[in-house]
Protein backbone atom coordinates (compact mmCIF):
# COMPACT_ATOMS: atom_id res chain seq x y z
CA UNK A 1 0.00 0.00 0.00
CA UNK A 2 1.46 3.47 -1.36
CA UNK A 3 2.26 5.84 1.59
CA UNK A 4 0.64 9.07 1.52
CA UNK A 5 3.84 11.12 0.58
CA UNK A 6 4.50 8.51 -2.21
CA UNK A 7 0.75 9.05 -3.66
CA UNK A 8 1.11 12.39 -3.73
CA UNK A 9 4.70 12.48 -5.14
CA UNK A 10 3.86 10.03 -8.38
CA UNK A 11 0.88 12.34 -8.74
CA UNK A 12 2.77 15.57 -9.12
CA UNK A 13 5.68 13.74 -11.26
CA UNK A 14 2.95 11.99 -13.78
CA UNK A 15 0.69 14.22 -14.32
CA UNK A 16 1.35 18.49 -13.47
CA UNK A 17 4.99 17.71 -14.81
CA UNK A 18 4.39 15.84 -17.66
CA UNK A 19 1.59 18.76 -18.67
CA UNK A 20 4.42 21.99 -18.12
CA UNK A 21 6.80 20.09 -20.35
CA UNK A 22 4.35 21.30 -22.90
CA UNK A 23 5.23 25.09 -21.99
CA UNK A 24 8.34 26.21 -23.70
CA UNK A 25 10.55 28.64 -22.82
CA UNK A 26 11.56 30.87 -19.61
CA UNK A 27 7.64 30.47 -17.96
CA UNK A 28 8.24 26.30 -18.48
CA UNK A 29 11.87 26.78 -16.83
CA UNK A 30 10.30 29.20 -14.22
CA UNK A 31 7.12 27.07 -13.77
CA UNK A 32 9.30 23.53 -13.17
CA UNK A 33 11.29 25.59 -10.26
CA UNK A 34 8.19 26.76 -8.69
CA UNK A 35 6.86 23.37 -9.22
CA UNK A 36 9.56 21.65 -7.27
CA UNK A 37 10.00 23.96 -4.09
CA UNK A 38 6.19 22.98 -3.98
CA UNK A 39 6.37 19.53 -4.21
CA UNK A 40 9.67 19.60 -1.65
CA UNK A 41 7.71 21.74 0.92
CA UNK A 42 4.71 19.26 0.14
CA UNK A 43 6.58 16.45 0.95
CA UNK A 44 8.50 18.07 4.07
CA UNK A 45 4.93 18.66 5.76
CA UNK A 46 3.58 15.56 4.94
CA UNK A 47 6.23 13.68 6.59
CA UNK A 48 6.29 16.08 9.61
CA UNK A 49 2.57 14.78 9.98
CA UNK A 50 3.82 11.16 10.01
CA UNK A 51 6.32 11.82 12.58
CA UNK A 52 3.59 13.29 14.54
CA UNK A 53 0.83 10.91 14.50
CA UNK A 54 3.44 8.02 15.16
CA UNK A 55 4.13 9.64 18.25
CA UNK A 56 0.45 11.19 19.48
CA UNK A 57 0.73 10.51 23.41
CA UNK A 58 -2.29 10.47 25.93
CA UNK A 59 -0.48 11.94 28.85
CA UNK A 60 -1.99 11.48 32.76
CA UNK A 61 -0.95 12.74 36.06
CA UNK A 62 1.71 10.02 36.56
CA UNK A 63 3.50 11.52 33.35
CA UNK A 64 3.05 8.01 31.46
CA UNK A 65 2.48 8.38 27.78
CA UNK A 66 0.67 5.77 25.79
CA UNK A 67 1.92 5.59 21.88
CA UNK A 68 -0.58 4.98 18.93
CA UNK A 69 0.31 3.40 16.00
CA UNK A 70 0.49 5.33 12.88
CA UNK A 71 -1.22 2.88 10.86
CA UNK A 72 -4.80 2.48 12.83
CA UNK A 73 -4.84 5.66 14.96
CA UNK A 74 -5.44 2.96 18.42
CA UNK A 75 -3.02 2.57 21.32
CA UNK A 76 -0.36 -0.11 20.64
CA UNK A 77 -0.54 -0.51 24.50
CA UNK A 78 -2.78 0.38 27.63
CA UNK A 79 -0.59 1.29 30.73
CA UNK A 80 -0.73 -0.99 33.06
CA UNK A 81 -1.12 -0.78 36.65
CA UNK A 82 -0.23 -3.96 38.90
CA UNK A 83 -2.03 -4.29 42.03
CA UNK A 84 0.55 -2.94 44.56
CA UNK A 85 0.06 -4.55 47.66
CA UNK A 86 2.13 -7.48 50.21
CA UNK A 87 1.11 -10.83 50.89
CA UNK A 88 -0.74 -11.24 54.71
CA UNK A 89 -0.91 -7.34 55.40
CA UNK A 90 -4.09 -7.31 55.84
CA UNK A 91 -3.94 -3.28 56.56
CA UNK A 92 -3.34 -2.59 53.11
CA UNK A 93 -3.94 0.72 52.02
CA UNK A 94 -5.61 2.58 48.67
CA UNK A 95 -2.24 3.58 46.44
CA UNK A 96 -1.67 7.30 45.46
CA UNK A 97 0.30 6.45 42.18
CA UNK A 98 -2.82 5.07 40.38
CA UNK A 99 -4.15 8.09 37.83
CA UNK A 100 -6.80 10.61 39.29
CA UNK A 101 -7.75 11.57 35.58
CA UNK A 102 -7.05 10.33 31.73
CA UNK A 103 -7.65 11.96 28.65
CA UNK A 104 -8.23 8.87 26.35
CA UNK A 105 -7.10 9.41 22.91
CA UNK A 106 -10.03 9.51 21.35
CA UNK A 107 -11.12 12.49 23.11
CA UNK A 108 -8.98 14.67 20.02
CA UNK A 109 -10.04 12.63 17.52
CA UNK A 110 -13.15 15.00 16.07
CA UNK A 111 -15.19 11.84 14.11
CA UNK A 112 -18.40 10.32 16.40
CA UNK A 113 -17.63 7.95 18.64
CA UNK A 114 -19.91 4.46 18.41
CA UNK A 115 -23.25 4.36 19.15
CA UNK A 116 -23.92 2.12 22.32
CA UNK A 117 -25.99 -0.88 21.77
CA UNK A 118 -29.63 -0.64 21.62
CA UNK A 119 -30.79 -1.44 25.33
CA UNK A 120 -28.37 1.39 27.00
CA UNK A 121 -31.71 3.40 25.87
CA UNK A 122 -33.44 1.45 29.01
CA UNK A 123 -30.99 3.63 31.27
CA UNK A 124 -33.79 6.46 30.48
CA UNK A 125 -36.26 4.57 30.70
CA UNK A 126 -35.16 3.20 34.65
CA UNK A 127 -34.20 6.57 35.54
CA UNK A 128 -37.15 8.57 34.40
CA UNK A 129 -39.70 8.05 37.75
CA UNK A 130 -36.91 10.86 38.98
CA UNK A 131 -36.76 13.43 35.86
CA UNK A 132 -38.74 15.46 36.73
CA UNK A 133 -37.90 15.70 40.97
CA UNK A 134 -34.44 14.83 40.89
CA UNK A 135 -33.20 12.66 43.56
CA UNK A 136 -33.18 13.89 47.39
CA UNK A 137 -31.30 12.44 50.01
CA UNK A 138 -34.55 11.52 51.96
CA UNK A 139 -35.13 9.47 48.72
CA UNK A 140 -31.98 7.62 49.42
CA UNK A 141 -32.50 7.30 52.62
CA UNK A 142 -35.67 5.57 51.91
CA UNK A 143 -34.21 2.58 50.38
CA UNK A 144 -31.56 2.24 53.18
CA UNK A 145 -34.35 -0.39 54.56
CA UNK A 146 -33.39 -3.55 52.17
CA UNK A 147 -29.97 -2.16 50.99
CA UNK A 148 -27.39 -4.56 52.07
CA UNK A 149 -24.75 -1.89 51.20
CA UNK A 150 -24.02 1.78 50.44
CA UNK A 151 -21.96 2.79 48.19
CA UNK A 152 -20.30 6.75 47.80
CA UNK A 153 -17.91 7.93 45.26
CA UNK A 154 -16.39 10.88 46.04
CA UNK A 155 -13.63 12.95 43.59
CA UNK A 156 -12.90 9.26 42.05
CA UNK A 157 -12.91 7.50 45.10
CA UNK A 158 -15.18 4.51 46.62
CA UNK A 159 -16.64 4.62 50.19
CA UNK A 160 -18.83 1.52 51.25
CA UNK A 161 -20.97 1.14 53.86
CA UNK A 162 -22.39 -1.93 54.92
CA UNK A 163 -25.51 -3.07 56.24
CA UNK A 164 -25.65 -6.62 55.77
CA UNK A 165 -24.45 -9.73 54.25
CA UNK A 166 -25.74 -10.58 51.33
CA UNK A 167 -25.80 -14.25 49.61
CA UNK A 168 -22.83 -15.70 49.06
CA UNK A 169 -20.65 -13.14 47.60
CA UNK A 170 -22.82 -11.18 45.12
CA UNK A 171 -21.98 -7.86 47.39
CA UNK A 172 -17.96 -8.70 47.14
CA UNK A 173 -17.78 -9.13 43.61
CA UNK A 174 -20.80 -6.54 42.84
CA UNK A 175 -18.97 -3.88 44.60
CA UNK A 176 -15.37 -5.46 42.94
CA UNK A 177 -16.90 -4.74 39.54
CA UNK A 178 -17.37 -1.13 40.13
CA UNK A 179 -14.01 -0.74 41.70
CA UNK A 180 -12.91 -1.73 38.06
CA UNK A 181 -15.06 0.51 36.42
CA UNK A 182 -13.31 3.44 38.08
CA UNK A 183 -10.10 1.98 37.26
CA UNK A 184 -11.13 1.71 33.48
CA UNK A 185 -12.37 5.55 33.30
CA UNK A 186 -10.90 7.30 36.42
CA UNK A 187 -11.93 10.91 36.93
CA UNK A 188 -14.73 10.33 35.03
CA UNK A 189 -17.44 8.91 37.25
CA UNK A 190 -19.70 11.91 39.27
CA UNK A 191 -19.83 12.18 42.96
CA UNK A 192 -23.31 10.25 43.97
CA UNK A 193 -23.99 8.44 46.44
CA UNK A 194 -27.12 5.21 45.83
CA UNK A 195 -28.33 2.38 47.93
CA UNK A 196 -27.42 -1.55 46.66
CA UNK A 197 -29.85 -4.68 46.90
CA UNK A 198 -28.65 -7.94 46.41
CA UNK A 199 -31.71 -9.96 46.67
CA UNK A 200 -33.09 -11.32 43.58
CA UNK A 201 -36.45 -10.00 43.20
CA UNK A 202 -37.37 -6.20 42.49
CA UNK A 203 -39.66 -4.33 45.07
CA UNK A 204 -40.28 -0.96 44.82
CA UNK A 205 -43.41 -1.20 43.76
CA UNK A 206 -44.85 1.60 41.56
CA UNK A 207 -48.17 1.79 42.72
CA UNK A 208 -48.50 4.96 44.71
CA UNK A 209 -45.55 7.33 42.39
CA UNK A 210 -46.23 9.96 40.39
CA UNK A 211 -44.54 12.66 38.36
CA UNK A 212 -44.65 14.72 41.57
CA UNK A 213 -44.04 11.66 43.95
CA UNK A 214 -40.70 9.98 43.04
CA UNK A 215 -39.98 6.26 44.41
CA UNK A 216 -36.81 5.87 47.08
CA UNK A 217 -34.00 4.85 44.03
CA UNK A 218 -32.62 1.43 44.74
CA UNK A 219 -30.23 -0.53 42.62
CA UNK A 220 -30.49 -4.40 42.19
CA UNK A 221 -29.99 -6.94 39.29
CA UNK A 222 -33.18 -6.87 37.75
CA UNK A 223 -36.82 -5.30 37.11
CA UNK A 224 -40.29 -6.22 35.94
CA UNK A 225 -43.37 -4.03 35.27
CA UNK A 226 -44.30 -3.70 38.45
CA UNK A 227 -41.35 -2.22 40.37
CA UNK A 228 -39.60 0.63 39.63
CA UNK A 229 -35.78 -0.51 41.31
CA UNK A 230 -33.15 0.70 38.77
CA UNK A 231 -30.97 -2.44 36.90
CA UNK A 232 -27.30 -2.54 37.06
CA UNK A 233 -25.01 -5.66 35.84
CA UNK A 234 -25.31 -8.61 38.11
CA UNK A 235 -22.18 -10.02 40.06
CA UNK A 236 -21.56 -12.93 38.03
CA UNK A 237 -19.42 -10.51 35.19
CA UNK A 238 -16.58 -10.66 37.37
CA UNK A 239 -17.12 -14.42 38.56
CA UNK A 240 -18.97 -16.22 40.88
CA UNK A 241 -16.37 -18.43 42.89
CA UNK A 242 -19.05 -20.65 44.72
CA UNK A 243 -19.57 -22.52 41.69
CA UNK A 244 -16.14 -22.10 40.01
CA UNK A 245 -18.01 -19.63 37.00
CA UNK A 246 -15.22 -17.65 35.73
CA UNK A 247 -15.29 -14.13 35.08
CA UNK A 248 -17.18 -13.05 32.15
CA UNK A 249 -14.62 -11.80 29.71
CA UNK A 250 -13.09 -15.30 29.83
CA UNK A 251 -15.76 -17.09 29.72
CA UNK A 252 -17.07 -15.62 26.59
CA UNK A 253 -14.26 -16.70 24.90
CA UNK A 254 -14.64 -20.20 25.98
CA UNK A 255 -17.96 -19.95 25.01
CA UNK A 256 -16.90 -19.06 21.35
CA UNK A 257 -14.61 -21.60 20.92
CA UNK A 258 -16.63 -24.07 22.38
CA UNK A 259 -19.43 -23.52 19.77
CA UNK A 260 -16.38 -23.64 16.74
CA UNK A 261 -16.32 -27.23 18.27
CA UNK A 262 -19.80 -28.30 18.33
CA UNK A 263 -21.70 -27.65 15.02
CA UNK A 264 -25.23 -26.51 15.57
CA UNK A 265 -26.25 -29.32 13.21
CA UNK A 266 -24.30 -32.04 14.93
CA UNK A 267 -26.12 -31.57 18.07
CA UNK A 268 -28.48 -33.66 19.60
CA UNK A 269 -31.79 -32.46 18.59
CA UNK A 270 -33.58 -32.21 21.54
CA UNK A 271 -34.17 -28.77 24.00
CA UNK A 272 -32.01 -29.01 27.19
CA UNK A 273 -31.84 -27.67 30.66
CA UNK A 274 -30.21 -27.80 33.77
CA UNK A 275 -30.74 -26.18 36.62
CA UNK A 276 -32.23 -26.58 40.48
CA UNK A 277 -36.11 -26.75 40.37
CA UNK A 278 -35.94 -26.27 44.19
CA UNK A 279 -36.27 -22.98 43.94
CA UNK A 280 -39.69 -22.45 41.77
CA UNK A 281 -42.78 -23.71 41.03
CA UNK A 282 -42.73 -23.00 37.64
CA UNK A 283 -39.08 -24.79 37.67
CA UNK A 284 -40.90 -28.22 39.23
CA UNK A 285 -43.61 -28.20 36.47
CA UNK A 286 -40.88 -27.81 33.64
CA UNK A 287 -39.58 -31.00 34.93
CA UNK A 288 -42.91 -32.94 33.87
CA UNK A 289 -42.18 -32.27 30.02
CA UNK A 290 -39.30 -34.95 30.16
CA UNK A 291 -38.70 -37.57 28.21
CA UNK A 292 -40.83 -40.62 29.64
CA UNK A 293 -41.92 -44.04 28.30
CA UNK A 294 -45.13 -42.64 27.42
CA UNK A 295 -44.27 -38.82 26.26
CA UNK A 296 -41.60 -37.27 24.69
CA UNK A 297 -41.78 -33.70 24.12
CA UNK A 298 -38.64 -33.30 22.63
CA UNK A 299 -37.27 -32.24 26.05
CA UNK A 300 -34.04 -33.10 27.73
CA UNK A 301 -34.22 -32.16 31.56
CA UNK A 302 -32.16 -32.44 34.63
CA UNK A 303 -31.72 -31.75 38.07
CA UNK A 304 -28.48 -30.33 39.42
CA UNK A 305 -26.93 -31.50 42.40
CA UNK A 306 -24.72 -28.71 43.67
CA UNK A 307 -23.91 -30.40 46.82
CA UNK A 308 -22.17 -33.29 44.47
CA UNK A 309 -20.95 -31.01 42.21
CA UNK A 310 -18.78 -29.41 44.48
CA UNK A 311 -17.74 -32.38 45.44
CA UNK A 312 -16.72 -33.57 41.48
CA UNK A 313 -15.03 -29.95 41.46
CA UNK A 314 -17.68 -28.62 39.37
CA UNK A 315 -16.60 -30.21 36.32
CA UNK A 316 -20.33 -30.85 34.69
CA UNK A 317 -21.42 -27.41 35.51
CA UNK A 318 -19.14 -24.99 32.74
CA UNK A 319 -21.38 -23.40 31.21
CA UNK A 320 -18.82 -23.65 28.03
CA UNK A 321 -19.21 -27.62 27.94
CA UNK A 322 -23.47 -27.57 28.22
CA UNK A 323 -23.67 -26.15 24.54
CA UNK A 324 -24.58 -29.80 23.21
CA UNK A 325 -28.52 -29.78 21.61
CA UNK A 326 -29.67 -27.58 19.17
CA UNK A 327 -32.03 -25.99 21.71
CA UNK A 328 -31.48 -25.32 25.37
CA UNK A 329 -34.30 -24.06 28.22
CA UNK A 330 -34.15 -20.36 29.41
CA UNK A 331 -36.54 -20.63 32.70
CA UNK A 332 -36.70 -18.34 35.98
CA UNK A 333 -36.19 -19.76 39.30
CA UNK A 334 -36.95 -17.38 41.99
CA UNK A 335 -36.75 -14.40 39.73
CA UNK A 336 -34.31 -14.02 36.91
CA UNK A 337 -31.23 -15.82 36.33
CA UNK A 338 -27.92 -14.96 35.82
CA UNK A 339 -27.79 -18.42 33.11
CA UNK A 340 -29.53 -16.28 30.89
CA UNK A 341 -26.26 -14.92 28.95
CA UNK A 342 -24.97 -18.56 28.92
CA UNK A 343 -27.96 -19.73 27.01
CA UNK A 344 -28.01 -17.06 24.68
CA UNK A 345 -24.09 -17.35 24.17
CA UNK A 346 -24.02 -21.07 22.96
CA UNK A 347 -25.53 -21.22 19.28
CA UNK A 348 -28.69 -23.01 20.05
CA UNK A 349 -32.03 -21.84 19.82
CA UNK A 350 -32.96 -20.21 23.24
CA UNK A 351 -36.61 -21.24 24.43
CA UNK A 352 -37.30 -18.78 26.67
CA UNK A 353 -40.25 -19.79 29.14
CA UNK A 354 -41.97 -16.32 29.39
CA UNK A 355 -40.70 -14.45 31.99
CA UNK A 356 -41.94 -11.68 34.79
CA UNK A 357 -38.32 -10.01 35.06
CA UNK A 358 -35.38 -8.52 32.85
CA UNK A 359 -32.01 -7.50 33.74
CA UNK A 360 -29.86 -4.79 32.31
CA UNK A 361 -29.69 -6.58 28.37
CA UNK A 362 -32.54 -8.50 27.77
CA UNK A 363 -34.50 -5.88 26.95
CA UNK A 364 -32.62 -5.74 23.62
CA UNK A 365 -33.81 -8.58 22.49
CA UNK A 366 -36.53 -9.80 20.11
CA UNK A 367 -38.81 -13.13 19.86
CA UNK A 368 -38.11 -14.97 17.36
CA UNK A 369 -34.95 -13.49 16.37
CA UNK A 370 -32.36 -13.89 19.07
CA UNK A 371 -35.01 -15.99 20.89
CA UNK A 372 -38.21 -18.60 20.62
CA UNK A 373 -41.27 -17.59 22.94
CA UNK A 374 -42.22 -20.57 25.23
CA UNK A 375 -45.54 -20.40 26.67
CA UNK A 376 -45.57 -20.56 30.83
CA UNK A 377 -48.59 -22.08 31.06
CA UNK A 378 -48.89 -25.16 28.55
CA UNK A 379 -44.68 -25.64 28.83
CA UNK A 380 -44.53 -29.11 27.29
CA UNK A 381 -46.70 -28.91 24.22
CA UNK A 382 -44.91 -25.32 23.37
CA UNK A 383 -41.37 -26.84 23.85
CA UNK A 384 -42.20 -29.99 21.17
CA UNK A 385 -43.89 -27.29 18.64
CA UNK A 386 -40.40 -25.18 19.18
CA UNK A 387 -38.35 -28.30 18.35
CA UNK A 388 -40.28 -29.85 15.83
CA UNK A 389 -40.60 -26.30 13.61
CA UNK A 390 -36.48 -26.07 14.08
CA UNK A 391 -35.87 -29.60 13.37
CA UNK A 392 -38.11 -29.27 9.92
CA UNK A 393 -36.50 -25.71 9.09
CA UNK A 394 -32.96 -26.36 9.80
CA UNK A 395 -31.44 -22.92 8.54
CA UNK A 396 -33.89 -20.97 10.10
CA UNK A 397 -33.53 -22.22 13.82
CA UNK A 398 -29.81 -21.91 13.02
CA UNK A 399 -30.31 -18.34 12.46
CA UNK A 400 -32.02 -17.12 15.66
CA UNK A 401 -29.23 -18.94 17.48
CA UNK A 402 -26.42 -17.26 15.71
CA UNK A 403 -27.87 -14.23 16.16
CA UNK A 404 -28.37 -14.63 19.85
CA UNK A 405 -24.89 -15.62 20.20
CA UNK A 406 -23.73 -12.45 18.36
CA UNK A 407 -25.47 -10.47 20.65
CA UNK A 408 -23.73 -11.63 23.41
CA UNK A 409 -20.29 -11.33 21.57
CA UNK A 410 -20.95 -8.96 20.12
CA UNK A 411 -22.96 -6.24 22.38
CA UNK A 412 -22.67 -7.92 25.64
CA UNK A 413 -18.96 -7.80 25.37
CA UNK A 414 -17.45 -6.56 28.82
CA UNK A 415 -16.64 -3.46 27.25
CA UNK A 416 -20.13 -2.24 26.92
CA UNK A 417 -20.87 -3.57 30.42
CA UNK A 418 -18.92 -1.12 32.03
CA UNK A 419 -20.04 1.40 29.36
CA UNK A 420 -23.29 0.41 30.57
CA UNK A 421 -22.40 1.20 34.07
CA UNK A 422 -20.53 4.07 32.99
CA UNK A 423 -23.69 5.74 31.90
CA UNK A 424 -26.27 4.56 33.79
CA UNK A 425 -23.79 6.21 37.26
CA UNK A 426 -23.23 9.41 34.96
CA UNK A 427 -27.07 9.80 34.14
CA UNK A 428 -28.02 8.75 38.07
CA UNK A 429 -25.67 11.42 39.64
CA UNK A 430 -27.21 13.88 36.94
CA UNK A 431 -30.11 13.85 39.00
CA UNK A 432 -29.01 14.33 42.36
CA UNK A 433 -30.40 16.99 44.31
CA UNK A 434 -27.04 17.21 47.30
CA UNK A 435 -24.11 17.20 47.59
CA UNK A 436 -22.63 12.67 48.02
CA UNK A 437 -21.19 12.72 51.52
CA UNK A 438 -18.63 10.12 53.37
CA UNK A 439 -20.89 8.73 55.75
CA UNK A 440 -19.83 7.74 59.63
CA UNK A 441 -18.49 4.45 59.57
CA UNK A 442 -17.60 4.40 55.56
CA UNK A 443 -14.70 2.21 54.26
CA UNK A 444 -12.61 3.06 51.07
CA UNK A 445 -12.20 0.45 48.97
CA UNK A 446 -10.02 0.07 46.09
CA UNK A 447 -8.59 -3.20 44.52
CA UNK A 448 -5.81 -3.64 46.52
CA UNK A 449 -7.75 -3.78 49.71
CA UNK A 450 -10.61 -6.07 48.20
CA UNK A 451 -8.05 -8.42 46.58
CA UNK A 452 -5.52 -8.11 49.91
CA UNK A 453 -8.10 -9.94 52.08
CA UNK A 454 -8.91 -12.01 49.54
CA UNK A 455 -8.59 -16.11 49.51
CA UNK A 456 -8.95 -19.09 46.54
CA UNK A 457 -11.40 -18.48 43.83
CA UNK A 458 -12.38 -15.12 45.08
CA UNK A 459 -8.58 -14.01 44.80
CA UNK A 460 -8.25 -15.78 40.99
CA UNK A 461 -11.39 -14.18 40.04
CA UNK A 462 -10.33 -10.85 41.24
CA UNK A 463 -6.99 -10.86 39.48
CA UNK A 464 -8.69 -12.26 36.44
CA UNK A 465 -11.14 -9.96 35.94
CA UNK A 466 -8.75 -6.62 36.84
CA UNK A 467 -8.88 -3.66 34.52
CA UNK A 468 -5.04 -3.36 34.72
CA UNK A 469 -5.03 0.01 33.40
CA UNK A 470 -7.04 3.33 32.06
CA UNK A 471 -9.07 3.10 29.34
CA UNK A 472 -7.49 4.91 26.21
CA UNK A 473 -10.75 5.32 24.75
CA UNK A 474 -13.76 7.25 25.75
CA UNK A 475 -17.17 5.10 26.00
CA UNK A 476 -19.20 4.17 23.63
CA UNK A 477 -22.09 7.43 22.67
CA UNK A 478 -25.39 7.23 24.97
CA UNK A 479 -28.50 6.75 22.28
CA UNK A 480 -31.46 8.76 22.68
CA UNK A 481 -34.11 8.30 25.07
CA UNK A 482 -37.44 6.17 23.75
CA UNK A 483 -40.17 8.24 22.07
CA UNK A 484 -43.17 7.23 23.73
CA UNK A 485 -44.72 6.36 20.66
CA UNK A 486 -41.50 4.46 19.78
CA UNK A 487 -41.69 2.50 22.80
CA UNK A 488 -45.43 1.36 22.52
CA UNK A 489 -44.64 0.09 18.97
CA UNK A 490 -42.07 -1.93 20.20
CA UNK A 491 -44.15 -3.48 23.22
CA UNK A 492 -46.82 -4.17 20.13
CA UNK A 493 -44.62 -5.72 17.91
CA UNK A 494 -43.09 -8.14 20.53
CA UNK A 495 -46.35 -8.87 22.28
CA UNK A 496 -48.09 -9.68 18.59
CA UNK A 497 -45.46 -11.78 17.66
CA UNK A 498 -45.63 -14.02 20.91
CA UNK A 499 -49.77 -14.06 20.03
CA UNK A 500 -48.84 -15.31 16.57
CA UNK A 501 -47.01 -18.31 17.71
CA UNK A 502 -49.58 -18.85 20.03
CA UNK A 503 -51.87 -19.46 17.30
CA UNK A 504 -50.02 -21.72 15.37
CA UNK A 505 -49.12 -23.50 18.64
CA UNK A 506 -52.93 -24.48 18.88
CA UNK A 507 -53.62 -25.54 15.20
Amino acid sequence: MLRVSELLARQFSGTTIQQTRLIKGPTATTATTILFFLILITLTFISAIRLHTSKVSAYISTNFTITISDKHQTPTKRIEFPLNYSIGNQTQTCPTNYPKTFNPINDLDPSPRPVCPEYFRWIHEDLRPWKATGITRDMVEKAKGSAHFRLVIVKGKAYIKKYKKSIQTRDVFTIWGILQLLRLYPGRIPDLELMFDCNDRPIILSDGYNMTLAPPPLFRYCGDRWTMDIVFPDWSFWGWSEINIKPWESLLKELKEGNKRSKWIKREPYAYWKGNPAVAETRRDLLKCNVSDKQDWNARLYAQDWILESQQGYKKSDPASQCTHRYKIYIEGWSWSVSEKYILACDSVTLLVKPTSYDFFTRGLKPVHHYWPIRDDDKCKSIKFAVDWGNNHKQKAQAIGKAASDFIQEELKMDYVYDYMFHLLNEYGKLLKFEPKIPEGAMELCSETMACSANGLEKKFMMESLVKGPSVTSPCTMPPPYEPRVLGNLHRRNMNIIRQLEKWENK
